[in-house]
């Protein structure tokens, strides 16, 4: 694990006031991510500070966790205004969820969207899917999240960042996956939308949505309207490309002004669409891998 001195990570003030002038900007949907927020001491004053801003040009403050830490932070992250949280779950297994994490703890994980549910959090699982890994624990996934009154989206594995394996090796076209779960499940097209890239069928008579996000079988980029900040204060404009603005060093250079200049820039810059393709495992779309930015 590699440490990064406290002055190369932008502070909760500078992360406040960059998300304020986003929501000058209009942006009404800010989502914590990572890596994993839970580990950041001050997540929950992050919470706080933005959730103040719930009703006055935002709509909405949420999260994409791992559970670990989820139990001890689930009833401050309701009272900061958090209502729905997304848990990054691809298998339910013991030995399948320890071997896909490296060292994760399911019992652990679990427990942490039960403290979610009791607090009232509104939960939706990440599925990533995985050829030889879990595509068997699919369909009793979207069982099980039927019974807890939990969302499920399914995702494409993507070329990000450098690994041990083939990519190509564990891909699973959802368009299979949907082939199949329609032969299992009442499952008909909902017009639900959260403002990310996934498409939403309803689970038969249950408040249950399945979501697919393919960016390989059926390129979302076109309803595309989001941008990522890390930890150091670079902008993303696209997780299929490493063009990025540096908000931290405009800040900390010129303040507000600099910060709204660079934005500017950004908007400018975001591209049509990412270079995703399953064909090229070799060399992936870009060198970072997800947990720099975030899904």
């Amino acid at each position: 694990m590699t440490f990064l001195p406290r002055n190369r990570l932008l502070s909760l003030e500078e992360i406040a006031t960059i998300a304020e002038r986003f929501i000058e900007r209009g942006v009404r949907k800010i989502r914590l991510t990572g890596g994993e927020p839970l580990v950041r001491r001050d997540v929950v004053d992050l919470t706080r500070w933005l959730g103040a801003h719930l009703g006055k040009g935002l709509d909405e403050v949420t999260m994409t966790t791992n559970a670990n830490r989820l139990a001890d932070h689930a009833g401050d992250l309701f009272a900061a205004g958090m209502r729905r949280i997304n848990v990054s779950l691809d298998s339910r297994d013991p030995e399948t969820f320890r071997f896909i994490t490296r060292h994760g703890d399911i019992d652990r994980v679990l427990g942490g969207i039960a403290a979610a549910k009791k607090a009232g959090i509104a939960v939706k699982i990440n599925m990533v899917a995985l050829k030889g890994l879990n595509d068997q624990e699919i369909a009793p996934m979207l069982q099980w999240c039927g019974e807890e009154g939990f969302d499920l989206t399914l995702i494409e594995t993507m070329p990000l960042g450098a690994i041990d394996e083939d990519r190509a090796d564990r891909f699973v076209p959802l368009t299979a996956v949907m082939d199949d779960l329609q032969a299992r499940f009442p499952l008909h097209p909902a017009d639900h939308r959260t403002g990310g890239p996934a498409r939403y069928w309803q689970l038969g008579e249950t408040d249950t949505r399945l979501g697919l996000i393919s960016p390989l079988t059926n390129n979302f980029c076109a309803g595309c309207n989001r941008v990522r900040l890390t930890t150091e204060g670079k902008l993303f404009m696209c997780l299929g490309h490493d063009d990025q603005v540096d908000l931290k060093a405009a800040y900390r250079e010129g303040g507000i002004a600099a910060v709204d200049d660079a934005l500017d820039v950004a908007m400018l810059r975001k591209p049509a669409r990412h270079d995703f393709s399953i064909e090229r495992e070799a060399a992936p779309a870009v060198s970072r891998h997800m947990s720099v930015t975030g899904g």
